[in-house]
């Protein structure tokens, strides 16, 4: 089957023939039928996360947004069967830890993500493995495509879990979304759809103008501006109620945090690059004195998915207005190397293998 492989840090993936997956006794093989490009995958390629101890290899086939179809199905899976529709979470996790037990599985104990280590290859494939597939793999609605599934993917999801679980996120809540990325462009979306007002950052114009197309109540160029989080405090009388860093760099980090009132809640979503290494420094006495929360927040809890489904079967949410372009399996090199320079919009899609 064919698939995208890293063969060296930075340097452009390769379309091989690999063989195709065998199911291991609790595993099952899905064919792919859309998977997203997300910035994650640049940071593997780039070789960033050394740091937290994921660092992913040469040969390695990258992809966590996949939807598709059960093709082959291990001896002791139970719940699936070939030809059912299924997505997955990206962290996959062991359904037998403390976490999973409590419906936390994104902070599994042994937590295996997909597409970033050799046990797990990824989804920029024909086909790929899927460990405890009675407890990672999810029934895709018939309401819900393939490709529809992919936006909602990683980026879509984790916005979600970000804003209602981490933020717990009410109504009428002023906030401050710095990056519009993917997952800041879904932000903005569900910050919309569930009442509150989303005031989006970026550097770029085109991103700026998509997040006001999704619902921004506000947009500010951070290139333009000279204090950014006084520019957020002006535009909400104060400061925000809630604050997303959805890039990872500390200069996003810090904004975020600068951008809330007293009593806001800081949700820090992207993750860094080797530039930072893991550490950003904060204004620690600040964010004491004003009683600021920090929270990370990392995925989405797959026992979560029935409330995005029935969210989506409503039309309160919309993954697919995230996804910016669909791509065929051999336009990912170019895409993925686009990334380093901020190129693309919203979220893209591989919808052809």
């Amino acid at each position: 089957m064919r698939a995208a492989v890293i063969e060296e840090h930075g340097e452009p993936l390769t379309i091989q023939d690999v063989p195709y997956p065998e199911p291991q006794p609790d595993q099952v093989v899905i064919e792919t039928e859309a998977c997203g490009v997300c910035r994650s995958d640049w940071h593997a390629w780039q070789g960033d996360w050394e740091w937290f101890g994921i660092q992913t290899g040469p040969g390695q086939i990258l992809g966590h947004e996949p939807a598709g179809v059960v093709a082959d199905v291990g001896a002791d899976v139970e719940q699936f069967s070939e030809g059912d529709r299924v997505t997955v979470p990206f962290h996959l996790g062991d359904g037998s830890c403390q976490y999973c037990q409590r419906g936390h599985a994104n902070i599994c104990e042994t937590s295996m993500p997909l597409g970033f280590l050799e046990a797990a290859p990824g989804a920029f494939a024909e086909a790929f493995p899927v460990r405890e597939a009675d407890f990672n793999c999810v029934t895709l609605p018939d309401a819900v495509d393939f490709t529809e599934m992919a936006g909602l993917g990683c980026r879509f999801m984790t916005a979600y879990h970000a804003l209602t679980d981490r933020a717990t996120l009410r109504p009428g809540d002023a906030v401050a979304i710095h990056g519009c990325g993917g997952v800041g462009l879904s932000a903005v979306h569900i910050a919309d759809a569930l009442g509150a007002e989303p005031i989006a950052v970026d550097v770029q114009d085109r991103k700026l103008d998509r997040a006001r197309d999704l619902g921004a109540a506000a947009t500010i160029n951070a290139a333009e501006a000279d204090n950014v989080p006084g520019e957020v405090h002006a535009v909400t009388d104060g400061g925000a109620d809630v604050a997303i860093d959805a890039l990872g760099i500390a200069e996003t980090c810090r904004n975020a945090v600068g951008s809330l009132g007293k009593q806001g809640t800081h949700v820090q979503v992207g993750l860094t690059t080797d530039d930072e290494a893991g550490e950003i420094p904060l204004p620690v006495d600040t964010m004491t004195l004003q009683e600021i929360d920090f929270h990370g927040s990392y995925g989405m809890p797959p026992v979560r998915y029935d409330e995005l489904f029935r969210l989506i079967d409503a039309g309160t949410l919309d993954p697919s207005q995230i996804v910016g372009e669909t791509l065929a399996l051999e336009d990912v090199p170019a895409t993925l190397s686009s990334m380093g320079e901020y190129e693309t919009v919203g979220i893209p899609v591989i919808d052809e293998f």
